[in-house]
């Protein structure tokens, strides 16, 4: 009887440290989500004068946000862009590639909201913005990239498709967009907020999601069939 109550428990523990194995290793492996929402009431290909609002999330615990640089897509200039609200005390510039929308920090752990108006939206499926995010303690966040499965994915605007008869505006005069003094994007190398920091050391395991997963599948067999093998030897001590 002592033996037959000694292996239910053992069976027992077995289970639980099984499931706990393999929900650990799949939340880990869970796919980062974009931290840059975009949204439009008018989100439609060759639409005019379009508001556009964004809410970057925050990601750090110690630092507000001050400053969102975009970089803009193709098909939207910068002169056709102009500054709808924002944070408090912000204030919108003009880059060749894009703009900057940046003051005074936002309470921490708070999101930046702000909008912008668009003169003419291009003739397309999606807009990506990519978007840099700096915080009051010099940290950034990186929401860059166009591969919709990435860690860092760049916001995106999906587009209904032109209403009939629409026609692209006559562009505006790109002179009137100052040159860009910030590097874009791509060719900066910021330090990462401490919610990001901590995702980037995570990943730095060396395996990708599939690995992780794979490996937590071989976890609950293995864990099945020692759990089969204590169970049957205790049926056959009865």
């Amino acid at each position: 009887m002592f033996h037959f109550a000694k292996r239910h428990h053992t069976a027992r523990r077995l289970t639980l440290m099984t499931a706990a194995a393999g929900t650990a290793v799949l939340l880990a492996a869970g796919p980062a989500a974009a931290h840059v929402e975009v949204e439009s009431e008018k989100a439609q290909a060759l639409a005019e004068n379009v508001e556009i609002s964004f809410d970057a999330e925050s990601e750090s615990d110690t630092a507000g946000i001050t400053r969102i640089r975009v970089v803009l897509p193709e098909g939207i200039a910068p002169a056709d862009v102009t500054y709808g609200e924002g944070p408090k005390g912000w204030k919108f510039t003009a880059a060749g590639d894009g703009y900057t929308v940046e003051g005074p920090a936002v309470k921490t752990g708070a999101n930046a909201e702000y909008s912008v108006v668009v003169k003419q939206l291009p003739d397309a499926k999606e807009l990506a913005f990519k978007t840099l995010q700096t915080y009051s303690d010099g940290s950034t966040d990186r929401w860059i990239e166009l591969d919709k499965s990435g860690e860092n994915p760049a916001p995106v605007l999906k587009l209904k498709a032109a209403a009939p008869g629409a026609t692209p505006a006559d562009p505006s005069p790109s002179e009137t967009a100052p040159p860009s003094t910030s590097p874009a994007p791509e060719e900066t190398t910021p330090s990462s907020s401490p919610a990001a920091q901590a995702e980037e050391k995570d990943d730095d395991g060396g395996m990708p999601a599939g690995a992780w997963i794979g490996i937590a599948v071989v976890v609950i067999v293995v864990a099945g069939g020692a759990l089969y093998v204590v169970r049957r030897r205790a049926t056959a001590s009865e």
